[in-house]
């Protein structure tokens, strides 16, 4: 190589390093600076934990519900599970979070106040009342806690299913998410009474699960039964759907259970793997159980069995061994099981309609973790976790066993109270009824929301003659439209219809049949050949 060469190599490496150093020394200057006591990793994972409660909420519950109820109710079973979840992030970042872990007000509750202001979510994440911190900003922390409370009103909707009044329960969502689970949460997790006195919950056995099923069972008292004929015949519209949202379901509570160290830390990973242990062990327990009683292995059963093993774990995820865990699975497969098909056939049980079963899963699946987190809670996992508990009773701490009682008493007797106080409210202060009419719970969807969940045509034309549409033959409209299209050689040898017959649909008097597929505020009326049908 020759040195003019050389030197013109030389010159281009040069520029080179200058030009990539420029293009750094860009980047950074561009880029913030993260402050000290962030941990990316922390943040990263406390996020994504809070995306999987989300998503067991939006779309596990929702299509669970969906497919758990009759045909008629699937609309309205998933959409009041979708109000819930908007309603209750507008509550929570307004007044709700700083009532649930703040400043503290009372030994029950912090004061309430706004949490939007960008310099308060920009912050290092602390619970002031109960003194801790963590290292990721408060917006990841709202958030986190934001999805946990979605899904206790969602959990409660369970058990008003197939009857409630819409517009009482978007009165009831913001109310008990203010008088009730507010002052489980403080009480528990932000600093209050019973977080001084050691009650251990992990991760809402009491806060959300001995809640939802206190305040659905009370709640649809309250509300009254559904038809006769809907709890006589109410079997799912969608099995297959209902697996589908139960996967969800128990997928999304690794993040449920393994956000709560709110750090990506070791018991995070015990808390992961608690909770598909438990899970696992109690829906296997629960086939097992319907096997020798029923002779065969229900789905549905299935289901309910993996929901009291997640239940069941809650309080504990962290805390126990994986043998305790093992023997929380064969208690919440068990217990609820003797509590629902015992138990709740009896005639003081069948008095109150609650239409998932809610009480049994989710209070006495709760009522099983939280005895059984007394019993096996270890010190390296209380240690683990940032407690100070020396264990349960198996590690020497009977003591915890009663603490662990003394917290259910006061989540079911708070939640007995104030959930009869805003069914009260609602239905003589604010002069709503709880209940829909008996004709409106006859024909379901159509009736209260005007839209129907398929387009199975069968379905959808007997429950609008439900609804007191009357058979008429085509109208003129239909008939200059027909007209027309044969004349341009459109006409569809199917006729107008909505279905996948011969014409068997429903089409909106004066319009073309087709815009009727869409609209449910136009006069409708069924065409000639669903009334030969």
């Amino acid at each position: 190589m020759t040195s003019t060469s050389a030197s013109v190599v030389a010159g281009a490496a040069i520029k080179t390093a200058q030009a990539t150093a420029a293009i750094a020394s860009a980047s950074s200057s561009s880029n913030p600076v993260a402050p000290p006591w962030l941990d990316p990793g922390h943040n990263a994972w406390q996020i994504t934990a809070g995306t999987l409660v989300a998503l067991q909420s939006i779309p596990g519950l929702v299509v669970l519900y969906a497919g758990w109820v009759k045909h008629k109710w699937s609309i309205n079973s998933a959409f009041m599970a979708f109000y819930a979840f908007a309603a209750v992030l507008i509550c929570w970042v307004i007044w709700g979070y700083q009532m649930s872990f703040g400043t503290q007000m009372l030994p029950l509750v912090g004061y309430p106040s706004i949490s939007v202001d960008l310099g308060f979510e920009l912050e290092d994440s602390n619970l002031p009342t109960a003194d801790l911190t963590q290292q990721f900003p408060q917006a990841s922390m709202v958030y986190f806690q934001f999805v946990f409370a979605a899904i206790t009103l969602i959990l409660i909707a369970g058990s008003y299913l197939c009857r409630m009044n819409f517009v009482a329960w978007m009165i009831f969502v913001p109310l008990w998410l203010t008088f009730s689970y507010t002052v489980g949460a403080f009480s528990i997790w932000g600093g209050g009474f019973l977080f001084k006195y050691g009650v251990i919950d992990y991760s809402g056995g009491y806060v959300i699960h001995l809640s939802s099923g206190t305040a659905g069972f009370v709640g649809a008292w309250w509300i009254g039964p559904r038809l006769a004929s809907d709890r006589v015949d109410a079997k799912p519209s969608n099995v297959t759907l209902m697996l589908v949202g139960a996967g969800i379901l128990w997928t999304g509570w690794n993040g449920f259970n393994g956000g709560d160290p709110y750090a990506a830390s070791p018991d995070a990973g015990v808390a992961v793997l608690n909770t598909n242990i438990c899970t696992a062990m109690s829906l296997l327990t629960w086939v097992i159980m319907d096997i020798i009683f029923f002779k065969k292995p229900s789905v549905i059963g299935a289901v309910q069995g993996m929901i009291t093993g997640l239940v069941a774990i809650t309080p504990a995820a962290g805390v126990v061994a994986g043998w305790g865990a093992i023997l929380l699975g064969l208690g919440s497969g068990t217990v609820p099981w003797i509590s629902m098909n015992i138990l709740g056939r009896t005639k003081i049980m069948r008095k109150v309609d609650d239409t998932l079963e809610v009480f049994h899963t989710h209070f006495v699946g709760a009522i099983v973790g939280g005895v059984g987190t007394g019993l096996w809670a270890t010190k390296k996992g209380c240690a683990a976790f940032g407690l100070t508990n020396p264990g349960g009773a198996v590690a020497g701490n009977g003591r915890q066993i009663g603490l662990q009682i003394v917290g259910a008493l006061f989540i079911i007797g708070w939640n007995i109270v104030w959930t009869s106080l805003i069914m009260c409210f609602i239905k003589y202060v604010c002069r709503v009824p709880l209940r829909m009419t008996d004709e409106m719970c006859e024909i379901g969807d159509y009736a209260i929301h005007g839209e129907e969940p398929y387009t199975f045509e069968y379905y959808n034309r007997n429950y609008r003659r439900l609804a007191g549409f009357e058979h008429q033959g085509p109208t003129d409209a239909e008939k200059a439209i027909r007209e027309v299209r044969k004349s341009h050689d459109v006409e569809r040898q199917h006729d107008f219809g909505m279905g996948n017959g011969a014409g068997d649909g429903i089409v909106i008097k004066g319009t073309d049949p087709d815009a009727s597929r869409n609209s449910t505020s136009e006069e409708i009326t069924p065409t000639k050949e669903s009334k030969q049908e």
